[in-house]
């Protein structure tokens, strides 16, 4: 294995091709491995960005590990009423598996991406506030820790732009992308209708009477406004119910939550003691981040008490945990008090 050899996963966009020049500038020889889910303007994009940067490039074809670790779990889980973040799973299953299985291949000891997230010592912690990304990396293995490079670590998204301004790298100006990367230009309601039996219409009831109509529970998240009252107070929807296709409408404020329990967590490292006084993270947002004590249930299950109220929570959502700013672990969200 060589220390000085990388391999960059590099897409189309501003992150990753800085994340090469600042690992150039450190000495690395940088491959930087774009995963083809689709072919098309990506690849030849980010293999621009390589040229100009003078580092080697090559592409993977991941069709088919993206349909199994990430589509079809996200597909299965809408379902079953459950709200998918599917870049957490996709960076554990697919994204580094693919990235370490490269780097063996060539003999590099390292891999990197472009992440807003500090890594050090084998630990991860929280980027700048503006821009932080460690909440996607909450579920990664070990192995894949102790060979990741974070190179944009700390640093603002506009002073990576300025870096691929000053290479006048065509990538500098292009906006963030708001999409899931496998559903491009459709909403994921009807990519999921185009490749699944999802249900139809069905109840939604509020003080346990039925209040309206919805159009298929796939089509919904906890939190989704819908409807008001006779009196003109808005109405969210506060559970799906998948087996009887069935939505529970809430009052905003009966939304928020104190108490939530975890499953299937992945803890980062091992000198963690029970209960745990930290932080969680309930969905990628710099704001909600409410202080919390973790302790672990008899069902194999955490649960989670926070200080403040958590914002709708859902079933199937990841919650991340730290402690103050380092990441410890993550798992899916099962219920709640």
């Amino acid at each position: 294995m060589h220390k000085n050899r990388v391999v960059l996963g590099l897409s189309d966009g501003v992150d990753s091709a800085v994340a090469a020049k600042l690992l150039l500038d450190q000495g690395y020889e940088v491959h930087g491995l774009y995963l083809n889910i689709a072919g098309g303007a990506g690849e030849r994009e980010a293999k621009k960005s390589a040229e100009r940067l003078g580092i080697a490039f090559s592409a993977m074809d991941v069709s088919s590990e993206i349909e199994e670790h990430v589509c079809r779990p996200f597909a299965e889980g809408y379902l079953r009423g459950e709200t998918i973040n599917p870049c957490i799973g996709c960076n554990r299953n697919m994204k580094f598996e693919a990235l370490l299985r490269y780097a063996d291949e060539i003999e590099a000891f390292w891999i990197a991406t472009g992440h807003y997230s500090v890594i050090e010592d084998g630990k991860i912690y929280a980027g700048h506030p503006d821009n932080d990304q460690s909440y996607m990396l909450c579920k990664l293995k070990r192995s894949q820790m102790e060979r990741l490079l974070l190179p944009l670590g700390g640093m603002k998204k506009e002073d990576v732009r300025n870096i691929a301004r000053s290479m006048h790298l065509s990538v500098s100006e292009k906006p963030d992308s708001r999409e899931i990367c496998f559903i491009s230009g459709e909403t994921y309601a009807s990519w999921l209708e185009k490749r699944e039996n999802t249900p139809g219409e069905g109840d939604a009831v509020y003080n346990r009477n039925v209040f309206s109509k919805h159009d298929g529970i796939h089509r919904y998240t906890v939190g989704q406004r819908f409807g008001e009252t006779e009196t003109g107070r808005r109405l969210y929807v506060s559970e799906i119910i998948a087996e009887t296709n069935t939505l529970v409408l809430a009052l905003w404020e009966d939304l928020f939550k104190d108490e939530i329990f975890v499953r299937d967590v992945v803890w980062l490292s091992d000198d963690l003691v029970f209960p745990i006084e930290g932080v969680v993270r309930a969905r990628h947002t710099r704001w909600e981040m409410p202080e919390c004590l973790i302790t672990q249930e008899e069902d194999g299950r955490v649960k989670v008490k926070t200080k403040d109220k958590l914002r709708a929570p859902a079933k199937g959502q990841t919650a991340a945990f730290y402690i103050a700013s380092r990441l410890i672990g993550g798992g899916t969200i099962d219920g709640w008090m």
